[in-house]
């Protein structure tokens, strides 16, 4: 599996999250598979976004785009980090 984990920290959640269900289409035509989103216990504007993909070069590119390099500064994101997962081994306790 390929996994990307976004730190990012948002202006604001609600109008983040509303351009983020926005973009839900072009995230799935890019390869995104899955996502959890998750924040800050201490702070609702530091959100963490982690996701599957199909392949880390299509996320790369997708994350890299001009368009979504706007549709972050349209949402009020600031400094995002990007990491680029390879799933070595999943289990359950």
């Amino acid at each position: 599996m390929q996994h990307v984990l976004i730190i990012h920290e948002v202006e604001s959640y609600p109008a983040w999250k509303a351009i983020f269900d926005q973009a839900a289409d072009i995230r799935k035509s890019a390869g995104e598979i899955s996502y959890q989103l998750l924040r800050y216990d201490n702070d609702a504007n530091n959100i963490v976004h982690f996701s599957v993909w199909t392949s880390l070069d299509k996320a790369r590119h997708f994350f890299e785009s001009p368009e979504l390099v706007e549709i972050r500064k349209h949402a009020g994101v600031k400094a995002p980090d990007f990491i680029y997962l390879e799933e070595i081994e999943r289990g359950v306790l």
